[in-house]
């Protein structure tokens, strides 16, 4: 695949790369449920994409490292073509900026629960470790709400720096997903 730099407009798509998303939710917003809520911010991130989001289903997962009484989350992840002006800074900021319009406020207690949680899980194969912003996501590779929904659209994938696929690493995890379930929608 060619480095992010050097792809042009006119290269074919298929030249083009992916970003992973992960999004979440586990309180009601303006949207509805958070199962409505993440299906709402796929239709907004399909905006951002130069193609069809491929997108994953919707899981139920019990929260993890948040407060005690948290709410079960409602987890996906969605794969996209950034446009060719986008960057993976660039695209931080429309995340950052959707959770807030999403009715996400920021929180006194780490991991609070939330209205909507968006994560760059990675951006092609870049690698970055910026104060804000670490590509790919430093935990992706140990969290069962990311890999499980992510090996359903990109099996075979993988993480920059890691030397398994996205569906290797979630059968690794298998025994240790407590409360994941896809939901049926």
């Amino acid at each position: 695949m060619s480095s992010p730099s050097s792809i042009t407009p006119d290269q074919p798509r298929e030249a083009r790369i992916h970003a992973y998303l992960a999004l979440g939710s586990n309180l009601a917003s303006s949207h509805g449920s958070p199962a409505a809520t993440v299906l709402a911010a796929m239709d907004e991130i399909a905006c951002w994409s130069e193609q069809p989001l491929i997108c994953s289903s919707l899981w139920s997962s019990t929260p993890v490292d948040c407060p005690p009484g948290s709410p079960s989350f409602v987890n996906a992840v969605v794969a996209m073509v950034p446009k060719v002006t986008e960057s993976p800074r660039s695209l931080l900021s429309k995340m950052l900026e959707l959770e807030r319009l999403f009715g996400r406020q920021p929180a006194a207690v780490v991991n609070a629960p939330r209205s909507l949680d968006l994560d760059l899980i990675c951006y092609g194969n870049q690698q970055l470790a910026e104060a804000d912003l670490t590509l790919p996501h430093p935990r992706a590779h140990r969290r069962s709400f990311v890999l499980i929904p992510m090996a359903e659209i990109a099996p075979n994938l993988y993480l920059p720096g890691q030397s398994q696929t996205v569906a290797e690493l979630a059968r690794l995890l298998d025994g240790r997903k407590p409360g994941i379930k896809k939901i049926d929608c």
